[in-house]
């Protein structure tokens, strides 16, 4: 009997006016429980929520678009991850915090996060600022709605439709399919899933028993989600045959034709070609147009995954990289790199109008996708895709393209280029800096005339003026203690730990950021992409002053 008011022992009369008091509480609902609210009032208060964003929006304004785009400002607060976790209090409790303190812990993720928009930050294939793009995202996350049906989503399933068409037709397609994915390593896996279905289509049925066994081609500087999707689809690892690159890392397509034979002298079956269209690491483009030929003569789908470079297909004086483009089956575009929708934005887009990528994909299921709806069922898209929910991400590519327009995004491309050849021409003037994967200007400027290998070699042997192929610059820093001593033993063993030291001492004093890696016979070289419409050619001197000032002493 503990539970029962201490007045019980006060009368009857006492508990009746206890119990009656109760019986109004238990009509409006239970007593305070959830946020000190009843079950006939809204468990959040809109007005709190929108004064808390209001008051949120000011930080990220302050701390992430002014600051984090200022070169006054570091590009990173670095901390150890122990001393990162202790300050941000990363502890989940069961009670909630007050609103100031919530408006810190946003101060503080903003604070040690990396500065992506940040003009000295040259660290990945994204870089920089679009703020028609941004309101473009703030918008999707605030409508919250799933682009899988006409009838959750008409606004953004007419404008997706609207806006690969015309990635499409930049590609050369007047007509096709599409669909826009989380990343440009899932439309990798459906241009490669899509590819097996035309060629075998009782595998959705069946399964991988119905089928030989099967060889994709690729080149050895290809993105690794080739290798991801062959091993997620039960084609295997060991079944993605590696294609020979030149020193700037494209594709040979003599070594294609000889590894396509390999492969069927082993008992496999060639279905897919994966070319690239601005690798990783050096940016290189496949040669497209003799890829295609092997393509059309031996019967297997063609994929370009153009996640990097598809947006030279903007600029009139660089389109020329990917001449042949129109001629590929499906092609991978990231307008989130270059073009600066920010993350993410990825499309898979097919030639085939035919239905393949709905056929391969679809499940057909009846609660989402009736076929007696009261508007056309055509528009309900969202069976083209391995997902059930799927992210708007064409609104702010959208509303960036409607504020820019092509030839906006032209220049921006343009812009890149230069930079990157200002920089190129400045590291030629410093001693220390040595470019990897170097190729003739005049070799980028030809490729669109000459289609013979022995001529594009030629081309590419007898022309002095060097320049990258696209907005990668690879390069090694000899530090003084190195230079002249190239036929040491030691030598490669030492270059190897510069670029390291370097990046760690840049990060800690958060001036900027590149990247580094080896790859294949060559130890650690820096890679520092170009591409923030932010940039200035003050920046790009201060980069190399900076490695000068970080690296002299090793």
């Amino acid at each position: 009997m503990s539970h029962l008011p201490r007045f019980w022992n006060l009368g009857w009369s006492s508990f009746l006016d206890w119990w009656s008091n109760q019986s109004v509480v238990s009509e409006q609902g239970p007593s305070p429980l959830y946020g000190q609210q009843n079950m006939n009032e809204p468990l959040l208060d809109n007005s709190e929520g929108q004064l808390f964003l209001t008051e949120a929006f000011k930080v990220i304004i302050e701390e992430v678009l002014c600051k984090g785009t200022d070169v006054k400002e570091k590009v990173c607060e670095w901390r150890e991850p122990e001393e990162l976790a202790a300050l941000l209090d990363l502890e989940l409790r069961e009670t909630g915090e007050p609103q100031h303190q919530l408006l810190q812990r946003i101060r503080d993720v903003a604070k040690y996060s990396v500065k992506t928009n940040h003009p000295r930050f040259f660290n990945q294939l994204f870089a920089g600022v679009d703020y028609h793009a941004l309101t473009g995202r703030f918008l999707t996350e605030a409508l919250n709605t799933s682009q899988y049906t006409y009838e959750v989503a008409p606004v953004f399933v007419l404008m997706e439709d609207e806006v690969l068409s015309k990635l499409r037709s930049l590609v050369g397609w007047a007509e096709g399919d599409g669909i826009f994915c989380p990343g440009g390593t899932m439309s990798n896996m459906y241009a490669m899933n899509v590819a097996r279905y035309r060629a075998f289509p009782e595998v959705k049925l069946k399964g991988m028993w119905s089928l030989p066994r099967l060889a994709v081609f690729t080149s050895q500087q290809s993105h690794y989600s080739v290798m991801k999707a062959a091993a997620f689809q039960g084609i295997g690892t060991e079944n993605v045959f590696k294609v020979k690159v030149d020193d700037r890392g494209c594709m040979i397509p003599e070594d294609l034709g000889e590894t396509i034979e390999l492969a069927k002298s082993q008992g496999a079956v060639p279905f897919f070609i994966h070319a690239t269209s601005g690798t990783t690491v050096q940016g290189a483009f496949d040669p497209l147009e003799p890829i295609a030929d092997i393509c059309d003569r031996q019967g297997l789908w063609m994929h370009v995954d153009a996640a990097w470079g598809g947006s030279v297909l903007f600029s009139k004086e660089h389109k020329h990289l990917m001449r042949g483009v129109e001629r590929a089956d499906s092609v991978t575009w990231n307008p989130h790199k270059m073009m600066l929708t920010g993350l993410q934005c990825s499309a898979i887009l097919l030639k085939d109008t035919t239905h393949l990528l709905k056929h391969c994909h679809s499940a057909d299921a009846k609660y989402l996708f009736q076929q007696d709806k009261f508007y056309d069922t055509s528009l309900d898209t969202g069976d083209k895709s391995i997902q059930c929910g799927r992210k708007v991400d064409c609104l702010k590519l959208w509303l960036m393209w409607k504020a820019v327009g092509s030839k906006g995004l032209e220049e921006r491309v343009d812009r890149a280029v230069a930079h990157t050849r200002y920089l190129v021409e400045e590291m030629k003037r410093r001693e220390g800096f040595e470019l990897i994967g170097k190729v003739s200007h005049c070799f980028s400027k030809y490729i669109e005339k000459i289609s013979s290998p022995f001529y594009l070699t030629y081309v590419f042997c007898f022309c002095s003026v060097e320049q990258p192929l696209f907005v990668n610059v690879c390069f090694w820093f000899i530090p003084p203690s190195l230079r002249g001593k190239e036929n040491s033993p030691d030598y490669n063993d030492r270059l190897s730990k510069v670029a390291p030291v370097i990046k760690e001492r840049m990060m800690k004093q958060g001036t900027m950021m590149l990247g580094y890696q080896p790859q294949g016979g060559r130890v650690n070289f820096f890679r520092m992409i170009v591409i923030s419409p932010q940039l200035s050619h003050q920046d790009m001197s201060f980069c190399l002053n900076e490695i000068e000032r970080l690296g002299n002493d090793l």
